[in-house]
């Protein structure tokens, strides 16, 4: 069973946002077929693999598995995959107006290898949506969440708190696709962006909600709980 579940998230069809990668390394990968029968063998060999080799890693990169939220109402749910970097008291982005009053962060280190889909940690309404530019440093440093370029939103709760999840771009990662506009009815687990190629995802709790979520805790998106909102 372990075994089957671990083919089907690496056999997971892929993200849309994978369609122009796929096109361009079957491109490149069906170039490599045509140019022996002119002749060209050895540079037509290099450029197949070189397109299959490619297209292969775009099929795993942007793989985009099921997930089965916990059927719990309450919970703060992880909004990507990864491990936990930091788990500190942090103002939100101030793009999202949410006030500079420090409340708990957990900070999510996406690897090149890990599932970039992003999912809703939360029900909910999105109030918010604001991209800053910034630097690529490497996400796995804490300042990044100050200093790289990211794409910030603001959930309201249907108790009326508020809740802030922002997509950051890393060192390699160079593009955030997010779905969600300001307005949207939202749902724990659901889907609403990717970041490419390797990234981070912080979560900052309403005020007054603990983590559950530790450093070096390894998440699942849509799936794994770090907070409990409580009453």
């Amino acid at each position: 069973m372990a075994l089957e579940q671990s083919l089907r998230m690496v056999l997971a069809p892929p993200h849309p946002a994978a369609r122009p990668f796929l096109i361009g390394g079957g491109a490149v990968a069906l170039l490599g077929l045509v140019l022996p029968l002119l002749g060209l063998v050895l540079l037509g060999n290099w450029l197949f693999w070189l397109g299959a080799a490619f297209v292969a890693f775009c099929l795993y990169f942007f793989r985009d598995p099921e997930r089965v939220p916990p059927d719990r109402p309450g919970m703060v749910l992880a909004p990507a995959d990864g491990h936990v970097t930091s788990v500190i008291m942090a103002a939100p982005p101030v793009e999202l107006g949410l006030g500079d009053a420090p409340r708990w962060r957990v900070a999510i280190f996406l690897s090149v290898l890990d599932v970039h889909v992003n999912r809703m940690p939360v029900d909910g309404t999105v109030t918010r949506v604001a991209y800053h530019h910034g630097k690529f440093l490497s996400a796995n440093l804490d300042k990044a969440s100050e200093e790289n370029e990211r794409n910030a939103l603001a959930i309201a709760l249907p108790d009326g708190r508020d809740l802030a999840v922002v997509q950051i771009a890393g060192l390699v990662a160079r593009r955030i696709l997010c779905d969600a506009k300001a307005g949207d009815s939202v749902q724990a687990g659901e889907r609403f962006g990717i970041i490419r190629f390797g990234s981070r995802t912080d979560v900052y709790l309403p005020h007054g909600v603990l983590p559950l979520a530790r450093e070096g805790q390894t998440m699942i998106g849509g799936e794994t709980v770090i907070a409990e909102l409580g009453t």
